[in-house]
């Protein structure tokens, strides 16, 4: 695995690995992940013991809105990179104590398969994850917690009281267009708790800074 880079977001938690290809003019060839590069990188530490346990996939068509989404009882970090079309991730901070309480980043993590690189989105426990879509697009996730029925909530997205002070303004529009419009999102998304709503709620204690 070729890491090139590894950026910290607004939220320094937040990490985005960005990994090369070896391209030529038939397309390209990469080694997307191999647990010994990030175990001994001198900037990936933050994932020198996670082990991943779980790997899932999701495809979303254009206009889509997915999440927020959080888990406990086994917590819940997320390594995502997508594998086709034009992804924007969004990780909402629900650390009890952390003083990025509420609020949330957005990162573009979509894919080029003209690209010499591509790129993974850390998103730890204590983090609400979500992502929107302005193609059909395909998302791979690695997780170091395995699905837990019954542990797990949800923040709606269009939640009036999320603090979008750290992210990026361009694509803040670019989720505001999308909702404005015809988004799909699940009823079960659209009305989830707001973020107060969330903090009200005695598991909210599950996840501390």
């Amino acid at each position: 695995m070729k890491i090139d880079a590894v950026e910290t977001l607004a939220i320094p938690d937040l990490k985005v690995i960005r990994f090369g290809r070896y391209t030529d003019e038939r397309g390209y060839f990469t080694e997307s992940y191999r647990l010994g590069d990030l175990v001994h990188h001198p900037e990936t530490s933050f994932l020198r013991e996670v082990r991943f346990l779980q790997i899932n996939e999701s495809f979303s068509r254009a206009g889509v809105v997915r999440g927020l989404h959080f888990q406990w009882n086994p917590h819940m970090g997320k390594l995502v990179r997508a594998v086709r079309g034009r992804v924007v991730d969004l990780a909402l901070d629900i650390r009890l104590g952390s003083p990025t309480l509420g609020r949330i980043v957005a990162r573009d993590i979509s894919e080029d398969p003209e690209a010499d690189h591509g790129d993974w989105i850390w998103v730890p426990p204590g983090f609400a994850h979500g992502f929107f879509c302005t193609t059909d697009c395909v998302l791979e996730y690695l997780c170091d917690g395995e699905y837990s029925p019954g542990n797990q909530a949800g923040i709606s997205p269009l939640a009036p009281d999320l603090d979008w002070s750290l992210c990026d303004s361009g694509l803040k529009r670019a989720f505001d267009k999308v909702t404005a419009g015809k988004a799909i999102i699940s009823g079960k998304d659209r009305d989830a708790r707001s973020f107060k709503g969330w903090l009200a709620d005695k598991r909210s204690a599950h996840f501390q800074y």
